[in-house]
């Protein structure tokens, strides 16, 4: 984003000094999607004083005279035709519109003394206001149960803040103009009168503006609708946009999840609910369709024709530590699988969409996701962690949580093989793995590509032909890249195959540091953008996978295989891919 507000130049103004013309070093922001026209960009166009850019025949962009109150239709049409943005887009960017003195966003966290809060929500809001994406009217308030004052608040959220983007020197300035924005209210989460007293609050700070509000909800899920309820009856916006974050989980299987979105839909509107995923704010994960479709070499090669088998892994190095009663209720395949991984699955494997429009991209989503073959308990391995020592340190088992009973069947790791049915894809293996207390931490997309087809080097790899398979890496976390393994011969007079990388080491190629993922999908609901959240019927098709798996694991009490604390799994994952010719890719992970 900030790549298209220094591309911008004023090259010359015009005599009469009514019209200023910008030359555009790259594609002009208005011919780019919505989703690219940051925050920052709007507002930097609003301090220059050139709010109103009208498209000239040669490419080029001027701005006409400052608009006066009684503007025409027609002026207003300009503008949304610039920014390509629809009538209903325009009204609904009110935070971010040209005209931004008269709208304000208010954003509440509801939930503020939880750990979330803390440690991710806080920091990514002042992360936005220290890169300049926060509009210039905005108000924070943190809400939940506990006493606490304004500077109480201000005091707990200053210890969470870092200005770890670029350490600019006016950071601790930045900081107090942040926390003199951050207000808080006590109140029950399922009483419409401690709302009402919020809204009063609000609308204080709003000072008679366009009043746009953002709630995100950082509770426990057994109390969503009762905060929903209140809000939308005492606090929404009369004015404005209201819209609402809600954290997952989203229920425990099909029928949780329909009562819950119900339930939603009686107070709020499809539109107006953001279901964050945050690994689909991922940088490496948002990168995933730009890789894809904006680089010849990988289209064509992204089907069954070219495609052996892709692996979608997920691993912690740590155990259930602080939160294993909230596991035990859901498990690895719910926390992880159900959501994180099989979205990643449904973007990395969906069709071309017919626009970067959000709902045409989950359009797309929903297709995969319907295309999915019943998951078979065959397809599945489940494990548990037991206490394992080492290196003199004794590590404790699952049940070892005070909050866990000894005898919980509850899998601390699963893997599971899956299939698309449709053209694209038929016949090629997603294979997933998830689990906690491993060896590593590392989330990543494995590619691996069919054999060469009567490859003339065959012998120089041996037996093993899968040490000549090329192999495209998507490493999401943590020190990001891509890299792609290819074959190629070792300097010297005899004929020695080597095994090397080309590397997109994020580190390396680029010295910005990534932004939090809350970062994003905080800015994409304060802008309206819903790409990267889940739509209800997407989440329906989800449920619809997995909960026939899950009730059978549970009648069934399918006891999980137990693998030591610290080491790469259950032996069990490891038939389940062979079933399928398929090496799991993390075996031999360069470091």
């Amino acid at each position: 984003m900030a790549a298209l507000s220094s591309s911008t130049a004023l090259s010359s103004s015009s005599v009469n000094g009514l019209h200023q013309r910008i030359a555009f070093s790259s594609p002009p922001p208005f011919l780019l999607p919505q989703r690219f026209l940051s925050a920052k960009l709007s507002l930097q166009c609003r301090r220059n004083s050139h709010p109103n850019m009208v498209l000239m025949e040669d490419g080029a962009a001027v701005t006409t005279p400052t608009h006066v109150k009684n503007e025409t239709p027609l002026n207003e049409l300009n503008e949304r035709l610039v920014l390509g943005t629809s009538l209903e887009e325009s009204n609904d960017a009110a935070g971010f519109d040209m005209n931004g003195d008269e709208s304000t966003v208010s954003i509440t966290v509801v939930g503020a003394s939880g750990d979330l809060a803390k440690k991710k929500i806080f920091p990514a809001l002042f992360a936005l206001y220290y890169e300049g994406f926060l509009p210039k009217h905005f108000t924070i308030f943190g809400y939940a149960r506990s006493k606490m004052t304004d500077a109480e608040l201000r005091n707990m959220v200053s210890r969470t803040l870092t200005c770890r983007i670029d350490k600019r020197e006016n950071c601790d300035e930045k900081m107090d103009e942040f926390l003199k924005r951050c207000f808080y209210h006590s109140g029950q989460y399922d009483s419409q009168e401690n709302f009402a007293a919020l809204d009063k609050k609000l609308m204080a700070h709003e000072g008679g503006r366009v009043s746009n509000r953002l709630f995100y909800l950082s509770i426990p899920p057994n109390i969503f609708i009762d905060a929903v309820r209140c809000a939308s009856s005492s606090a929404s916006s009369g004015n404005g946009w209201t819209r609402v974050i809600v954290e997952k989980p989203f229920g425990r299987d099909s029928e949780s999840s329909a009562a819950m979105t119900k339930s939603l839909k009686q107070y709020l509107k499809e539109d107006q609910i953001f279901r964050i995923d945050h690994y689909l704010g991922k940088e490496l994960v948002e990168n995933l369709s730009v890789l894809r479709f904006s680089n010849l070499i990988f289209e064509p090669l992204w089907s069954r024709q070219y495609i052996r088998n892709v692996q979608l892994i997920f691993s912690e190095d740590f155990g259930t530590e602080g939160r294993g009663g909230y596991f035990d209720h859901y498990g690895i395949i719910r926390d992880i699988m159900q959501n994180h991984l099989l979205q990643i699955l449904a973007l990395f494997a969906m069709e071309t969409p017919v626009s970067l429009d959000a709902e045409d991209t989950r359009n797309e989503k929903v297709k995969v996701l319907r295309s999915m073959r019943p998951l078979r308990l065959e397809d599945v391995v489940t494990g548990q962690y037991k206490s394992h020592t080492k290196g003199g340190v004794s590590y404790p088992a699952y049940t070892d949580d005070k909050t866990v009973s000894k005898d919980s069947l509850t899998p601390t790791f699963a893997a599971a093989a899956l299939f698309i049915d449709n053209a694209r894809w038929d016949g090629v293996p997603f294979l997933m793995k998830a689990g906690k207390a491993l060896h590593t931490r590392r989330t990543e997309i494995r590619v691996q590509f069919r054999h060469v087809p009567g490859n003339l080097y065959n012998r120089n790899f041996g037996t093993d032909l899968d040490r000549a398979t090329n192999e495209l890496v998507i490493r999401v976390q943590p020190d990001e890249a891509i890299y792609l393994k290819i074959n190629n011969k070792v300097p010297g007079l005899g004929m020695r195959l080597d095994r090397s990388h080309l590397n997109l080491h994020y580190a390396a190629r680029y010295s910005k540091e990534i932004p939090d993922a809350y970062e994003r999908l905080l800015l994409d609901a304060i802008e309206g953008e819903r790409r990267l959240f889940i739509r209800s019927d997407e989440l329906d098709a989800a449920w619809a996978l997995f909960t026939p798996l899950l009730k059978e694991l549970e009648e069934k009490k399918i006891i999980p295989e137990y693998y030591p604390y610290g080491s790469r799994g259950p032996v069990g994952a490891h038939y389940l891919a062979a079933r399928y010719n398929v090496r799991w890719g993390d075996l031999g992970v360069e470091q």
